[in-house]
């Protein structure tokens, strides 16, 4: 099992949300690249990246901050956040990152994730975000009548190489992973997830590590890992332990 550690970017700086709304903003770093070069000090192995402003627009609206990440660290990143086009995604590839996220697309044009996959497998994750259960796209702005699951399952045969689930109401409160939704949804399909949403403490690893035999192969931590509550030294000795 993987941990990622995330930066999530709002005008160019490090920033958390609370259950993904765009005005409840903390703003732990103005210095992204020096955000994951601590991070790849600190002995993370892979790093968690997405463009909240691009979440909304659509567009690459966090360019500058990513490049600047990627020319600080050499661990592998993966990106998401408004990435909706073939081109969107050979441009992030050619840059650098390793695997690009794609969200919104998976619902409102999931041709556009089968054709990604065939043409870079292995670098393609599916994410899902869900409130409720139900899948949310547009930066969390609106929500769709698919469940998360079923979203899930119908993009099983695609060839992605994980799904990241985020339980939206979880999403940066720090009251724990939601463990029964998302071994639900691991269970449901054979892709690798990554659970994300609401660590706190090294007990929310604890609690997930069973689950790898379910198909949990990550999980994603951000506000407890800037806090202090989940401490990255025996966060990754728990990891290196159990792998």
């Amino acid at each position: 099992m993987i941990l990622f550690p995330a930066i999530d970017l709002k005008g160019g700086q490090c920033v958390r949300l609370f259950k993904g709304d765009l005005k409840q903003v903390t703003v732990y770093n103005d210095d992204p690249a020096a955000q994951a070069r601590a991070f790849a000090l600190q002995g993370f192995q892979w790093l968690h990246v997405v463009d909240l402003d691009g979440a909304v627009s659509g567009l690459p609206m966090n360019r500058k901050a990513v490049e600047a990440i990627l020319g600080a660290i050499s661990m592998p990143l993966q990106l998401g956040g408004g990435i909706r086009s073939m081109a969107m995604i050979d441009s992030w590839l050619k840059l650098g990152v390793n695997r690009v996220i794609l969200g919104t697309v998976a619902v409102k044009n999931p041709a556009l994730v089968y054709a990604a996959c065939q043409k870079y497998p292995g670098r393609i994750v599916i994410g899902i975000d869900a409130r409720d259960g139900m899948v949310a796209t547009e930066g969390w702005g609106e929500t769709s009548t698919l469940s998360a699951i079923e979203l899930a399952q119908k993009l099983e045969d695609a060839g992605a190489a994980a799904i990241i689930f985020t339980d939206i109401a979880r999403d940066g409160t720090k009251t724990g992973v939601n463990i029964p939704a998302t071994v639900d949804l691991a269970r449901s399909v054979g892709i690798p997830v990554i659970a994300s949403g609401g660590v706190h403490t090294l007990a929310d690893l604890q609690a997930l590590l069973p689950h790898q035999q379910d198909g949990i192969a990550g999980v994603i931590s951000g506000r407890a890992l800037y806090d202090g509550t989940l401490d990255a030294r025996e966060a990754l000795q728990l990891f290196m332990r159990k792998n």
